[in-house]
């Protein structure tokens, strides 16, 4: 290796899976921390943790002046990004090679031309990959927007260009919504990113999101390390991963794979990548975006094709070749071939979320950690017993990765890990997770019938179980009764009944009270969680229509719309832009046209 301590510029799961790839590959790592990641377990475990003096991103992870700081102080002769924060920041790439310092990423320049997702386009047209019709230019107004709906059909999706994690998105599906939709793109693509252009093109209606792992060298070799579909999302935020893509032709898969290695060398692309499409569900593949980083998911292509990509990165950063990071990464194949799948692999993101309120984020601290063991089960977790889950930062604790010869058993040992897996202090999307295991739209075994798309959990799920992963608590059949060391339970008859008609008493008082409740407080709006005021888009004495939207909440980098619940009058309005709320304030009311007043 060229540098011998890496700088770790994150936080959580990812930061202790790279201090993992420091000491496997012989280096130091360093860890930074903002104040309430203090004691977390990736500064345990690497070899150095430096406090970066700050509670929020923006004075810690997002502080350049102070990541470089660090590595100064502790000697860092490289920094890894991980993903996220400034993952994918040229000019932190750039103020890091300027520091003297190895970037463990591809060049700034790639960065920045892959980041604006117009140029994107336009390389990808280049390298005469799958597009759908869409803007070469960001468009200059709604007017512009509302022609292209005109030429090309709707319903058309308006991109923020420098965007991603669904920010910045609208898809617009009647003509007279393109105009205050695409406006409204523009005002949130400015708030997240300080830009606000727009580009626009044909929406792909119930289509998978498939991507392709890339490793590439300054020699320009590019390999393509396996496929992926990531099309079970919420709010256009992926939840389930899987290694390869299931279902997909071999003409299908051929195309991603060499659409994908094209793009990347046509621009120039080095170390780590992921190329996304979209799959129509008329088989055609459209070009999405280049990640210009490590991705969330790389853990189930790492599972699927025996590949540790994070330690092909540093090799890849310390002028290795791909032949060469990929033999000691431990993946088959070489230079321009693509690693071949052994075993299929599920990624599982466990997140402090509510599905059962549409994903929001839940906070609090971890009271339970009881985790998954056995055959082809692998966690990546960043938190334990007695971590303070906050509304500061993402909402992924940890990554349950789950690996089977095939999908079929992938799925059984997923349901298994995913029963064992408990946790409380916070609300997690475990619930989920194990309703959708009993969804056959999602463990098909046919393409025919494998029916998730990027849309599905908003459009099509129902819910087959309680999600809030409040259960009762089930009870025995008998009464237990200690015969020398053992327990044994002994029948009573009448028992059961004798249980239930009380128990079920219960359960009806307690329904008709939380139905109540929710009819006194239908006229309330409240922070559903922790968070910062994004947006207020209403003023006090407002008339508005049910499902309007009046305030955005944001929380762990999650944008969460509070709507109007029917037509009324806004008042008693106490929330501004900027503002931070606790979970439960009241932000305003919404009274009923015609109600009292």
């Amino acid at each position: 290796m060229t540098f011998k301590r890496v700088l770790i510029a994150n936080r959580g799961e990812i930061a202790l899976r790279v201090v993992r790839a420091c000491r496997d590959a012989g280096l130091a790592s360093v860890a930074v921390y903002a104040q309430p990641d203090a004691g977390a377990p990736h500064t345990q475990l690497a070899d150095e943790a430096v406090a970066l003096g700050g509670r929020t991103a923006a004075e810690t992870y997002l502080d350049i002046p102070r990541l470089l700081a660090a590595a100064r102080q502790t000697g860092a002769d490289a920094v890894h990004p991980g993903y996220g924060f400034l993952s994918e920041n040229a000019d932190f790439a750039q103020a890091v090679i300027d520091a003297g310092l190895t970037w463990i990423g591809p060049p700034p320049a790639v960065i920045r031309a892959l980041g604006d997702k117009v140029q994107a386009r336009a390389i990808a047209a280049r390298a005469g990959a799958p597009l759908v019709p869409g803007t070469t230019t960001p468009v200059d107004g709604p007017a512009e927007a509302v022609r292209f709906a005109e030429q090309h059909g709707l319903p058309i999706a308006i991109k923020a260009a420098h965007g991603g994690g669904g920010r910045g998105l609208r898809i617009a599906r009647e003509l007279a919504e393109v105009a205050p939709l695409f406006e409204a793109a523009v005002r949130e693509a400015t708030a997240a990113f300080g830009r606000g252009e727009c580009f626009v093109e044909a929406y792909v209606e119930r289509g998978r999101h498939v991507e392709a792992q890339v490793l590439a060298d300054p020699a320009g070799t590019v390999v393509v390390v396996g496929t992926r579909d990531c099309s079970l999302q919420r709010r256009y935020q992926k939840l389930v991963e899987e290694a390869p893509a299931p279902f997909l032709t071999d003409a299908q898969r051929d195309r991603l794979e060499r659409s994908a290695a094209d793009i990347c060398a046509a621009a120039g692309y080095v170390n780590a990548g992921t190329v996304e499409f979209l799959l129509s569900p008329r088989g055609e593949l459209s070009f999405l975006e280049v990640n210009t980083r490590l991705q969330v998911e790389h853990a189930a292509t790492e599972e699927s094709t025996d590949t540790d990509l994070v330690r092909a990165q540093l090799l890849i950063a310390a002028g290795h070749g791909v032949a060469a990071a990929l033999g000691s990464a431990g993946a088959p194949g070489g230079p321009g071939l693509a690693a071949a799948a052994r075993r299929h692999a599920i990624e599982f993101r466990i997140n402090a979320e509510q599905p059962a309120q549409g994903f929001i984020p839940s906070t609090g601290v971890i009271t339970r950690w009881q985790v998954p063991s056995g055959p082809g089960i692998r966690l990546d977790s960043g938190v334990g017993e007695g971590t303070e889950v906050g509304g500061g930062f993402d909402s992924l604790l940890a990554k349950l990765i789950v690996t089977g010869r095939d999908r079929r058993q992938a799925i059984e040992r997923a349901r298994r890990a995913l029963a064992e897996f408990e946790v409380a202090g916070v609300a997690t999307t475990l619930p989920f997770f194990r309703d959708v295991l009993a969804e056959p739209a999602f463990t098909a075994e046919d393409p025919d019938r494998f029916a998730v798309h990027t849309r599905w959990i908003e459009q099509d799920y129902q819910p087959r179980s309680d999600l809030s992963g409040e259960a009762d608590t089930p009870q025995p059949a008998g009464v237990p009764v200690r015969i020398g060391h053992r327990w044994l339970t002994v029948d009573v008859p009448g028992l059961t009944q004798a249980r239930e008609g009380p128990l079920a008493a219960a359960r009806q008082q307690a329904l008709e009270r939380r139905e109540r409740a929710a009819q006194a407080a239908g006229d309330v709006i409240s922070a559903p969680m922790q968070g910062t005021v994004l947006r207020v888009a209403v003023a006090d004495g407002d008339q508005v229509t049910a499902g309007q939207e009046l305030l955005v909440v944001e929380a762990m980098k999650m944008e969460n719309p509070l709507r109007a619940p029917h037509p009324g009058r806004v008042t008693g309005l106490q929330a501004a832009a900027g503002d931070t709320v606790p979970q439960g304030m009241v932000l305003c009311q919404v009274i009923p046209t015609g109600g009292d007043e």
